[in-house]
């Protein structure tokens, strides 16, 4: 059996150029449609401003409920060979579903970035300590991970995670699949990437400010970080972009300050391309970060933390710098925003750190890797019985049927 209907079940609608999150989606719905299969598109979120009509590109666009029998009703009416969960939290909500619908159909969860890990650094950071396994194993921990046991595959954006759900979590490596950014670097535009040293000028900061971690770095820019870079480069400005800045973030402009909220940017490359440096002061967050492949791309140097840089490269080989504290992120700016020869050795690492991310070998690879997993379905999920088992007591039901007999024990 081969691939040729596939289901998006999609948290959100895509807006690639808000997120990287949205730009991803639109590679793997691409990749998709590059094979000739025919691709729906599914979610129970509200349409954004900043959505793609994915019609245009000859995906059908289904709106969804949650809690609702009527999916059941959708579901059997497409019969898909392939449905792929956006983020575990859509898996929990509807993979039974399509699992008692639509059982032999390929269940694909692309995690995004892993929501537990994220969440384990934040509540550390809030707490001004390390992350323990503690944090790591949070209950949130506990959903993704089920969650990834119950699907044939789910993809993994960045090999830090990939490691730590095989090393810490203990999943089997034939459940996970290592799948980074796909970008199109042969087409990049190369008059765009080519602009020098000294036609480029100011700071550049991106990101969508409903993602907690670019808020907080945000914040950390203003309090801390820009105040010391301004003032050793008194001309210099910061050009923040994001796609829905909420009143309290455009409350921070101040352009006597060189502080500016510029919001969404609807060609972020045009305004990367601009800027002479991009700064990623990301103090929590998971997954690889779009924001900073944008800049490789665009030939802007970075300076990030490592929790930025995780899963891009190895540091010594980072298209910037990277610092960890708000006095090292600034003297790294100010050293490679004044220093042409610095930039350049800087800028020259872009092409190798961007060559794992090349869609020309990462896309066939996934293809590749769908249809075999299809074609020997049964006995690959002979190996999951866990993911079998989570199937079977998905609903708690020894719980809920020993609740049941005690309120009807008592009703008596």
């Amino acid at each position: 059996m081969s691939i040729q209907q596939v289901l998006v079940i999609g948290y959100v609608w895509p807006e690639p150029n808000s997120s990287a999150a949205g730009q991803h989606m639109m590679s793997l719905l691409t990749l998709f449609l590059e094979q000739g299969w025919s691709v729906s598109f599914a979610s129970p979120a509200l349409q954004g401003e900043h959505k793609i009509d994915l019609t245009q590109l000859g995906i059908n666009e289904h709106s969804i409920v949650l809690n609702c029998a009527s999916f059941d009703d959708f579901i059997l009416s497409q019969t898909p060979d392939m449905v792929l969960f956006d983020r575990f939290m859509l898996e929990e909500q509807f993979g039974w579903r399509v699992a008692k619908h639509c059982p032999d159909a390929l269940r694909v969860l692309d995690t995004e970035d892993m929501h537990s890990l994220r969440n384990a650094r934040h509540q550390a950071l809030k707490q001004k300590r390390p992350v323990t396994e503690h944090d790591l194993k949070s209950d949130i921990a506990l959903r993704e991970v089920a969650s990834i046991y119950r699907c044939d595959l789910t993809l993994i954006i960045s090999d830090y995670e990939l490691a730590l759900l095989l090393k810490t979590f203990n999943v089997p490596d034939f459940l996970l699949y290592y799948c980074p950014f796909m970008l199109d670097i042969a087409n990049t535009d190369t008059q765009i990437n080519n602009k020098t040293f000294s036609q480029r000028q100011h700071f550049i900061s991106i990101g969508n400010f409903r993602h907690e971690p670019n808020w907080n770095a945000v914040l950390w820019l203003k309090a801390e970080i820009w105040p010391r870079i301004k003032q050793a480069l008194p001309a210099a400005e910061l050009h923040v972009y994001g796609a829905y800045p909420p009143p309290k973030a455009t409350q921070l402009h101040n352009p006597k300050q060189g502080f500016h909220i510029k919001g969404w940017a609807e060609d972020a490359k045009a305004v990367m391309s601009e800027a002479r440096i991009c700064l990623a002061p990301l103090r929590f967050g998971a997954g690889i970060k779009g924001k900073l492949a944008e800049a490789m791309l665009c030939k802007t140097p970075s300076v990030t933390t490592s929790i930025g840089a995780e899963g891009m490269c190895i540091e010594a080989n980072w298209p910037g710098l990277i610092a960890n504290s708000a006095q090292e992120i600034a003297n790294q700016a100010i050293a490679l925003y004044r220093d042409p020869t610095l930039w350049h050795s800087t800028q020259i690492k872009a092409n190798k750190a961007l060559a794992r991310f090349d869609k020309r070998h990462i896309g066939p690879a996934l293809i590749n890797q769908l249809q075999q997993l299809k074609r020997n379905l049964p006995e690959h999920r002979l190996k999951n019985f866990t993911g079998s088992m989570l199937q079977h007591h998905q609903h708690k039901s020894t719980q809920y049927m020993a609740q049941w007999i005690e309120a009807k024990n008592k009703s008596l």
